[in-house]
């Protein structure tokens, strides 16, 4: 009998034991070396859809792509896509909702998927990326000019 008694004290002190460290158990001092948590950084609808419509205009005024060969554009298309990026924070934070905003969701998930490849395919290599990225751009920005934010 003193064995079972033993093992239900011992079983119990390990639980305890165990709740405390998992509580968070601390003193006062643990509190006031706390950091609050950070917030997260909002995005500016008006300035992310300027910045995203500013690179399209600057790619179509650089010439766009004349280039066919394969890697010739995909300076141009990651120019194209960090924008896009920051506008798809922006779209998050907005009240429009994502009924108002699935266009443009769709347009910048064709352009993730353009350069989820990795690489420029070229003008005229068969599964060839540009449409994706490039020509969901310039759609974006249409779409944009169509339904202005601010």
């Amino acid at each position: 009998m003193g064995r079972y008694v033993w093992g239900k004290t011992a079983g119990a002190l390990v639980l305890a034991v165990t709740v405390a460290a998992v509580s968070g158990c601390s003193s006062s001092s643990d509190k006031d070396t706390a950091k609050p948590a950070a917030k997260a950084k909002t995005v500016d609808l008006g300035k992310a859809t300027t910045r995203f419509q500013a690179a399209v205009t600057k790619f179509d005024e650089d010439g766009g792509c004349l280039e066919k060969a394969p890697g010739t554009c995909w300076e141009q298309m990651r120019a194209l896509m960090e924008p896009a990026r920051t506008l798809r924070k922006a779209i998050h934070a907005d009240k429009g909702g994502p009924e108002f905003w699935s266009e443009a969701y769709a347009l910048i998930n064709t352009m993730e998927k353009g350069i989820a490849v990795g690489e420029d395919k070229g003008a005229t290599a068969a599964g060839t990326n540009r449409p994706d990225v490039l020509g969901s751009a310039n759609d974006l920005s249409d779409w944009l000019d169509e339904h202005p934010v601010a």
